[in-house]
């Protein structure tokens, strides 16, 4: 494990990827296993937020109690198979500000082509939760990272299920500023730019397309 790459190896992250993995698994029951890793993993992405304290009054004392510290968090969907991991992790930070990016692959080039952003106001004093659940090329994530320090972001972590040697290398490369949190680190790419040994196209098995 290192700064830039941390990969969650929970038993529960790892068990319920296994069965993401299943080409079996149903479109229903594939949303409903993303979600609940998305918890798991989003208590890993959390664990080092800026922290201060509150006066507060418990039933029998008052005390100084730990808050998060700080303006509201930035979560930022790389859409659109972004918006599986960003529900579950919402669930854990509701208060959370969220911000919108709409890339796709040009399947000749591999390249991302832009079609949407919109995002927080003050990124530059919000800690950033770039979300999606696979980091294969890094050509989309890395351009989304690109927008999102235009627009002022300083704070910005990785979150993702599945990561490929050659899409941590190139985020590495272009962004080392930015952590990686993700459940797994698999094989390779194939030809066409996807994870090996994967689990097919996340945003297809989370909305039912194919």
């Amino acid at each position: 494990m290192s700064d830039h790459l941390t990969v969650v190896n929970h038993p529960l992250v790892q068990h319920k990827l296994t069965l993401m993995r299943e080409k079996s698994t149903s479109t229903a029951v594939f949303r409903q296993l993303l979600r609940e890793i998305s918890h798991l993993l989003a208590y890993e992405v959390t664990r080092d937020l800026p922290m201060t304290t509150t006066n507060i009054d418990t039933p029998l004392v008052e005390m100084d109690a730990p808050t998060l510290k700080g303006k509201k968090l930035a979560l930022i969907s790389i859409l659109r198979a972004g918006n599986g991991l960003l529900d579950g992790v919402m669930d854990l930070i509701p208060s959370a500000r969220v911000g919108f990016v709409g890339l796709y692959r040009d399947e000749e080039t591999l390249k991302p082509v832009q079609y949407y952003y919109k995002v927080p106001s003050e990124l530059n004093s919000r800690v950033v939760i770039a979300v999606d659940p696979m980091l294969a090329t890094g050509n989309s994530s890395a351009a989304a990272i690109d927008l999102l320090k235009q627009s002022g972001a300083t704070d910005i972590r990785f979150l993702c299920l599945l990561a490929s040697p050659e899409g941590v290398a190139l985020m590495k490369d272009r962004h080392p500023d930015v952590p990686i949190i993700t459940a797994a680190l698999d094989e390779r790419l194939n030809e066409k730019g996807y994870i090996l040994p994967g689990l097919g196209d996340a945003g297809d098995r989370m909305f039912g397309t194919k």
